[in-house]
């Protein structure tokens, strides 16, 4: 193991703002701005015309080894965009972000499958894009397939497959390494009772052996149960950050 993966893993954001260009905007009714506005970050209209929809807005925030660390707000109150920047799928657009620590982003689990191709196919690049090298893809093969239960069906076309049977390869194939940060957007559990249990418990197991979690979640008994902090974001920004229990306090009324 290379030096670098013993690093503990840690997360520094500083004043950092993600904007998304809105395309054909003068075509968006006031109502739907009016909508947008209220639901998520400010509209902004550029010197040259461009409108922009800020999703973050000045976030500055510290993550060590060892956090557990929840999020809370409204839908559209900027905390998917908060975990595709912690899970460095989205660059802010202003500010700084630095992300060490090699991370596995359980946000949506089905990214990168391609319905045409086999599941062990799809277990090769499913793997290759949460980093690890063929070697490496190669001797966790049997292990995704024993814990998806698909038996010969490994071997046809992901689209064959019943919705069950999709969700069980995506999500053996998704919690199939130990990341040093874990972000998740709710708790996975999916399949029939058998296979929920086993979700369960190995999801419990990454949970209890990540360096760093970052969960978001509406459910306030599984964040006081897992998380030492809270953040409460509202329209892109923080409004209240601290210990589980005085943050959900508020939040939740």
């Amino acid at each position: 193991m290379s030096s670098k993966q013993h690093e503990k893993a840690a997360i520094s954001l500083r004043d950092v703002c993600v904007d998304f260009p809105v395309f054909n905007a003068a075509t968006l009714s006031l109502k739907n701005r009016m909508l947008q506005s209220m639901t998520g970050g400010s509209i902004n209209r550029g010197a040259h015309g461009h409108v922009t929809v800020r999703g973050l807005e000045g976030i500055t925030l510290d993550i060590r080894a060892g956090d557990r660390l929840g999020l809370v707000g409204h839908n559209g109150s900027g905390k998917s965009t908060l975990l595709r920047v912690l899970s460095g799928i989205y660059h802010p657009t202003g500010g700084t972000a630095e992300i060490h620590g090699e991370c596995v982003s359980l946000i949506n689990i089905s990214l990168g499958i391609d319905p045409e191709a086999t599941g062990r196919e799809n277990i090769r690049l499913r793997t290759a894009m949460m980093g690890l090298p063929p070697a490496e893809s190669r001797a966790r093969m049997e292990g995704v397939i024993d814990f998806s239960g698909l038996g010969d069906f490994i071997d046809m076309p992901f689209r064959t497959y019943s919705s069950g049977m999709q969700l069980r390869l995506a999500f053996a194939v998704s919690t199939a390494i130990q990341p040093q940060v874990l972000v998740m957007d709710e708790w996975l559990s999916t399949g029939d009772e058998d296979f929920r249990h086993r979700a369960e418990a190995r999801m419990r197991s990454l949970v209890d052996n990540t360096e760093i979690l970052v969960l978001a979640s509406h459910t306030r008994s599984l964040l006081e149960a897992t998380c030492n902090r809270v953040i409460w974001l509202e329209h892109g920004r923080i409004r209240a950050s601290g210990p589980t229990q005085d943050v959900l306090d508020d939040y939740f009324g």
